[in-house]
This record gives C-alpha cells, structure tokens and sequence, in this order.
C-alpha cells in the first residue's frame, strides 16, 4: 500500500475542473490533505509585443467565472482553492513553506511561457519538494497512441486514421474525496474584472455564446446539447452556421480553460449513441475532438516553431506589417463586408464562427498578406475559447506554413454567398456598428 504524504498542492493551470480531473484524483489518492492554488501571472494581462493585451475582458470574464466555480466545488471535496494575483514564482516558496507541502501536483504543458514559468518555479524550491506532472488535456492520451508524438504525422487524415484504428480513449476518473482533507483559513481571494484592471461590461445582446464560464456550466451546456434538444444529431449540417446559440456545440471555451475535458464529451456521446442514435453527426463531433488533438501532438513536436513566421514547413513568404490594413481587419473596415462582419462579432463579444475564422485568417494572410502572426496574437487577445495549440495550428495551416497540403485559399466572397446567401449575419453586424 502507497503510503500517504501529509500535505500536496495542485497547481491549477488549464484543467480548471474538479470532474475527470487525473491530477486532482492523483493527489487526493496520494495525500491527507490537498490545497488547491491558481496564479493570476501579470504577464496574462500585459500588452504583447504585438500591441495587444495577452487577455482581453472576454476571456478574462470567463476565467474569472470559471475560477469561482471551481473554487466552490473544491470547497465540497474539503478543499481550499488559494487565488494569488501574483506570480508563481513569487508565491510558491512562501505557499509551499507555510504549509509543509511535499509534492505539487499539475498538468503537464509544453508551450513556451508555461514552461518557463515551471521551471522558474522548480528552482526557487528546496530539492525536498517534489513535482508529479500528469498529461491530463487529450482525448487520445499520449501514452496510447501508435507512435511517439515526434512521429506525428504531417498530415490530420494520416493522424486521424491510427488514432481511429489503434488507439482507445481513456475511461473518466473517477473523484474520491479525502476524509482527512479540511479546509484552511485563507486570505485571498477571487479578484473582479476591475481588480485587474478592466471595466466591467453587459454582454451583448447578439452573442451565440451567452454562457458563464465554469464545469456546472460546461454541463448545463452539453446536457442541453446532447440530452436536452438532441442538436448533436444534425451537427454535421449545421456547424458551418453563424447565427444561434444551437448552430455549434460551443464547448471550446470550455475545453480550452479545462472546465470540461474531451473524454468527457466523448464518453457522452457514447452516451447518447446508446441511449438514442449515432449518426454521422455524432461522429463529427468526435473528428473535430480529434483536430483538437491533432494541433496539441503538432506543438508537442514542434515546440516554438509554431510561434515562428515561417512556421512548422520553413515556408517563407513576404509578409507586411502595414498597420493601417491590420487596424482595418481588427475594427471591421476592410473591403469585404463578409470579413467586416465576423470581425465586429469578434470586437463585441469574444466569439466568432469556426468558418469565419478561417475566412478572416485567409484574408488577413492570404489576401492582405499581413504577417499571420499579428492575427494570431489578436485571436489569443479576443476569443473566449482561444487555445494556444489549436489557434497558432490553426492560423498556421491557413498561412500556408503549417500542416496543409494543398496550401488552400478561401474565396471570401463565395464563401459568404454559400454561408450567408440572406446576408442576415452581415446585416446583423454590419447595421449598427459598435465602438
């Protein structure tokens, strides 16, 4: 038998959940008492070196909803969630020295900023503590997978076909709260929207993701989607949409902050497939779950050179930095009405359509051949539901420097008469322009 360490922290990051949580259920099977802690890095609301806030008021909003919620479904399992708006390289040794912790327990990441930010934290600490990082954020686990991530196919259809064929999702962990576990006396505590320095806001009215942030959201959402309405069977033929809350699943923002991990709507779609029907429907939600996957093990293998302009294939082309074309693109002003309008919903409320993503990325890199990586860190700003893997692949494979073949263009224009032959989007956003 494993014997128990007294006290163990769980370094929230991006697996803001208490439900099918590896590294929480890691640490409360292996401790006596589990602290939970959340770092608000200065860095998150910092201006990039593009000019633009790292996080803006939609996705702070979100995590901020996100971390009361999870702060009151850790207070069930007896356990204190510390929120520190400061660094974690500035707190964890006083965290850690205060109370006796023996082992940190987090979700293992690979990109750039996190890792620095691991390691600044590691060596700060005495050799006593100990670090047990679990790889908690795939659908396809990179342990079960039929290669080693440096081998990942360049191609999705290639990737999506081994893992389809060799590979099994993991079944849900299960949450077995402690006994011994008690909550501390805390001093923090969550921080507003003007803590951070931002100003509070109404949501508009127009949005197709009118969702608080947070796992009990996350389900009231996917029960509605799933059990609820049953919109899941016809998510094949409506995913392309761009008005309504029903048109999409609308889980990234979810996914992306880790209030709701893939297995757990894989294994509710298996759910439904059993309870109801499977069709093609409920097997494209579980290809898109895929993509997902396939931009992380990209970004496991590549490292950096997603960040880079010349990408994952050393792809060079002549980029512009023409600030007049970008602040056109950003304020909606170009001379597409169909990219205007996905980039006013963007500017007023956080969200914009998967098709209108890939239309106003072509546009910005294809058409105005702007440096792709000025948009990029402009989504990272705005969506609610950015992910640093699936946005720089994705923005990426559009540029032409990433993992498409066929280095495809998007004709905006006929992209807009196919999706929004009415013009009732365009209207929508176009008619009463807000600044």
């Amino acid at each position: 038998m494993q014997q128990q360490k007294d006290i163990s922290l769980v370094w929230f990051r991006n697996d803001l959940r208490t439900q099918d949580n590896t590294v929480l259920q890691s640490a409360l099977s292996t401790s006596k008492q589990v602290i939970g802690v959340y770092f608000l890095e200065s860095n998150m609301f910092k201006i990039n070196k593009y000019g633009f806030k790292k996080m803006e008021k939609f996705r702070v909003k979100f995590l901020l909803e996100t971390l009361n919620c999870l702060q009151q479904e850790l207070h069930k399992l007896n356990i204190t969630l510390l929120v520190y708006q400061d660094s974690a390289k500035e707190q964890m040794k006083h965290i850690v020295e205060t109370h006796n912790v023996s082992t940190i327990y987090l979700q293992k990441e690979w990109t750039d900023e996190e890792n620095t930010t691991f390691n600044d934290v590691k060596n700060s600490l005495a050799n006593t503590v100990s670090f047990y990082e679990v790889y908690d954020q795939f659908l396809f686990h990179p342990e079960d997978i039929p290669f080693h991530f440096i081998e990942t196919p360049k191609v999705f259809t290639h990737f999506r076909k081994q893992l389809e064929k060799k590979a099994k999702v993991r079944s849900l962990t299960k949450i077995h709260p402690q006994s011994a576990s008690f909550l501390l006396e805390t001093t923090t505590k969550i921080p507003t929207l003007k803590d951070l320095g931002y100003e509070d806001f109404e949501i508009d009215t127009r949005t197709v993701f009118p969702f608080l942030g947070g796992e009990n959201a996350a389900f009231q959402r996917l029960e509605h989607y799933f059990f609820e309405t049953k919109a899941i069977g016809v998510y094949k033929k409506t995913r392309n949409g761009l008005l309504g809350v029903n048109y999409s699943s609308k889980f990234s923002p979810w996914l992306a902050n880790g209030s709701l991990s893939a297995r757990q709507i894989f294994w509710n779609i298996k759910e439904f497939e059993s309870q109801f029907f499977s069709n093609q429907s409920t097997y494209w939600l579980i290809f898109e779950l895929i993509w997902r996957d396939f931009f992380k093990y990209v970004s496991l293998k590549h490292g950096n050179e997603i960040f880079k302009i010349d990408g994952i294939l050393k792809q060079q082309y002549e980029w512009s930095n023409h600030q007049k074309y970008v602040n056109e693109w950003i304020h909606g002003e170009t001379s597409d009405d169909f990219v205007n309008a996905n980039m006013l919903e963007l500017k007023n409320t956080g969200w914009m359509s998967n098709r209108g993503r890939q239309n106003v990325a072509s546009f910005f890199a294809k058409t105005q051949k702007l440096d792709w990586r000025v948009g990029a860190a402009y989504f990272e700003s705005m969506l609610v539901d950015y992910d640093v893997h699936s946005n720089y692949g994705n923005w990426m494979y559009v540029s032409g420097v990433g993992n498409d073949p066929r280095d495809r263009f998007f004709n905006v224009k006929l992209q807009a008469e196919r999706y929004d032959s009415n013009q009732k989007y365009r209207k929508q956003w176009l008619q009463s322009k807000l600044f």
